[in-house]
């Protein structure tokens, strides 16, 4: 037999993206067909990153046992899902309550919108009720819809918490506070954290300060729609675009003035609407990116690709953890000679550019 000339250089580049993308495609598979074990798992990872310095500390300062240390940290995070479970249970049955009253009264604001249509433009009034009450009744029904998906996404991350609590206990019983850690774990274990902290943060600030405003305007559900401005806020870009739509409707509903010759209260709708998202966009340009510096080192393509292709296998779980997801995954292909090029590329950085001094 003939002896096989070796690879070239450009060659086994082509056959190492190759066999990258059918890895890829092999452990998303992987990923979705163990969603149930492997969302609940991530998630505790994360958990284990925030309060695993309140064990560091009971252990090493304080001198506690290690068993009392773990106790003493579950019992913070128990209590932080005992309260946010209440809050959002009750926020669930106020949303069940509430929306037919709002569906029905959805379907007359359509009719009577239909008829004023009819009058002025001069069409056939029968014709424009039947098309604007077609689309009425579809929103009126897709109201519900929407509460309860919107509801079952906090429900979804709830039920799984047992499972999350049982990883939780084992990742920091066999977590040793003495370690020093160093190398890529480091790196990951300080990015991560910093990047979750100030995030739960920033979100906790940017959901009461939402929920003020809309109580100041007496909106019904304000506490709910800072729940999710909350929930929302952890999803780049996208989640804070619909946290500042979602009161519109219920807005559209409660502020329209039956006495008043306008249709609207238009102060008062604007307001649910432009104050909510200037909150929102200085949170998120200005507060944000000065509290987290470089951060995680992900282009904002990156950022809006990973969030199209986590919530596809995870749905809304996997949009939340897909930033601090690919900035580990950037950081491991970082570590290698053949994934720092895809390492680079989620940063922004193209094959053959190079950044000048002063950027």
């Amino acid at each position: 037999m003939p002896a096989t000339s070796p690879l070239t250089d450009e060659q086994k580049r082509i056959v190492t993206s190759c066999l990258m993308v059918l890895a890829a495609v092999a452990i998303a598979g992987v990923l979705i067909f163990t969603r149930s074990v492997m969302v609940p798992f991530v998630i505790a990872i994360f958990i284990v990153s925030i309060v695993s310095p309140i064990v560091d500390y009971q252990v090493i300062r304080l001198k506690f046992p290690r068993s009392i240390a773990v106790t003493v940290a579950l019992l913070l995070v128990l209590a932080f899902v005992s309260i946010f479970s209440l809050f959002v249970f009750g926020a669930v049955q106020r949303v069940g309550t509430a929306a037919s009253n709002y569906s029905s009264t959805v379907e007359g604001l359509g009719q009577e919108f239909g008829n004023n249509i009819a009058e002025m433009f001069g069409i056939e009034e029968r014709r424009v009720t039947q098309i604007i009450n077609g689309l009425a009744a579809d929103v009126a029904k897709s109201i519900p819809n929407m509460a309860q998906r919107t509801a079952g996404t906090a429900v979804d991350v709830l039920s799984s918490g047992f499972f999350v609590l049982i990883f939780v206990i084992f990742l920091l019983a066999g977590r040793n506070p003495h370690v020093i850690r160093k190398g890529i774990y480091a790196e990951i274990d300080q990015k991560i954290r910093a990047y979750i902290s100030t995030k739960v943060a920033l979100s906790a600030f940017t959901g009461i300060v939402v929920w003020g405003i809309l109580e100041y305007y007496e909106l019904k559900f304000a506490g709910i729609f800072g729940l999710l401005a909350f929930m929302l806020n952890f999803i780049p870009s996208i989640g804070s675009v619909i946290a500042t739509l979602l009161p519109i409707p219920v807005a559209f509903v409660q502020f329209r003035a039956t006495e008043d010759p306008h249709p609207l209260e238009w102060a008062s709708l604007l307001g649910v609407i432009l104050w909510p998202g200037l909150v929102q966009m200085l949170v998120g340009n200005v507060v944000e990116p000065k509290l987290m510096g470089r951060g995680l080192e992900l282009h904002p393509v990156t950022v809006v690709l990973m969030l199209a292709f986590w919530g596809l296998l995870w749905g809304a779980i996997g949009a939340i953890l897909a930033v601090p997801m690919t900035a580990v995954l950037r950081i491991v292909l970082m570590r290698f000679d053949a994934g720092k090029p895809i390492g680079r590329l989620l940063a922004g950085e193209l094959p053959g550019s190079t950044l000048t001094e002063n950027a």
